[in-house]
């Protein structure tokens, strides 16, 4: 949309299921009961639709204003928990990050206005009427739940821009913005759990889900935010594993573990063209799903992971930019004039990033 991929995860079904289930079988029928249940269920389909698309408006307000601002955009995904969006460079100032992590409850908190609005001409007590006032509440608890004050959320967002704004120190503010969000999800998880153990509320159980969401994305966004820090001045270069093994896309699955694997350290093999630009990558796992007696016959070519797209960086880029898109246990082929002469794994990945930690540390320490 807008140029701007959009993705779902699985569980992004579920999720869809899971609110058309709710309205159908329980928001509908108590808000108009008495009716035949085949009336409640093609409105509950649409309402679903709806507020599913309510979701997507919400993140593409948070990519259509970044881009605005200058930001590079990776892509949306849905998920069984709401939506996320993928910026692959950080905001450059307070302002920006501000208005960024804006947009989306707002947008939110728009729709919800609007549909509240729409509620009001429409004819009273009509299940119409009734899924159109669920469709203005949702969106306003989505978006004053995204405005609480604690990482990952949007209002976390807002939170590290405000104090980034008025003490000028951003990893101060990387530091408070997971100390809240801590904080917020802490008190998610004990809230359901008080709910379901006390009074058997199974609203606690979603309540916990969230409050775990929360705290873990707290970690892993401090973590990656001090990550960024200690990476700083350090180029591709300075991480790769320089000239490994390469896999031959012609070269047939016998032949390349005879003469290559068996006697090679690694556990991935970037496959390559006969001009040595890289095409994608074969591991140990998938060379030990051809059969023995097919292996004289199979190219590595025609394995399905070389179909896998593969990120390309130069030696001299900044190591930061490793950061910017999960590698998921591939790798990032590193080339020069065209020919592959490094690759960074998820291993080499894992091992700069505890050093990156490490020195951030040490640093603040100091």
């Amino acid at each position: 949309m807008a140029g701007i991929p959009v993705r779902a995860h699985w569980s992004a079904l579920g999720l869809a299921a899971l609110i058309v289930a709710v309205l159908g079988g329980v928001v509908l029928p108590r808000a108009m009961p008495g009716l035949d249940h085949r009336h409640y269920w093609p409105v509950a389909v649409v309402a679903g639709g709806l507020f599913v698309a309510s979701l997507l408006i919400h993140e593409l307000a948070h990519a259509l204003v970044a881009r605005w601002c200058g930001l590079r955009i990776g892509s949306i995904t849905l998920w069984g928990l709401g939506g996320s969006t993928e910026l692959e460079e950080e905001a450059k100032s307070p302002r920006i990050e501000l208005v960024v992590a804006a947009a989306g409850p707002l947008a939110s908190l728009g729709i919800a206005a609007l549909a509240f609005l729409t509620s009001l001409i429409m004819p009273r007590a009509t299940l119409p009427a009734s899924a159109v006032v669920w469709l203005a509440t949702m969106n306003l608890l989505l978006g004053l739940f995204n405005l609480l004050p604690g990482a990952p959320l949007d209002g976390g967002r807002v939170l590290h821009a405000l104090q980034w704004w008025r003490f000028g120190d951003r990893s101060r503010a990387d530091r408070g913005a997971a100390r809240a969000g801590h904080m917020l999800g802490a008190t998610l998880i004990a809230v359901g759990l008080f709910g379901i153990l006390l009074w058997g509320w199974l609203g606690g159980l979603w309540l916990l889900l969230l409050g775990c969401f929360i705290v873990a994305g707290a970690r892993q966004e401090l973590t990656a935010k001090v990550a960024r820090v200690g990476l700083r001045g350090l180029l591709v270069r300075e991480v790769m594993t320089p000239e490994p093994d390469l896999a031959p896309a012609w070269m047939t699955v016998g032949e390349f573990v005879e003469k290559v694997v068996l006697g090679s350290r690694q556990t991935v093999f970037p496959v390559v063209t006969f001009t040595g630009a890289p095409i994608g990558c074969v591991s140990l796992f998938n060379l030990m799903t051809v059969p023995r007696a097919r292996r004289s016959v199979t190219r590595i070519e025609t394995l399905t992971v070389t179909r896998r797209p593969i990120r390309v960086l130069a030696s001299d880029d900044e190591a930061i930019r490793l950061l910017e898109q999960p590698i998921r246990g591939l790798l990032i082929a590193v080339v020069e004039g065209g020919r592959l002469v490094g690759m960074v794994t998820s291993t080499d990945l894992d091992r700069i990033l505890g050093q990156a930690l490490l020195r951030a540390g040490t640093n603040a320490a100091g």
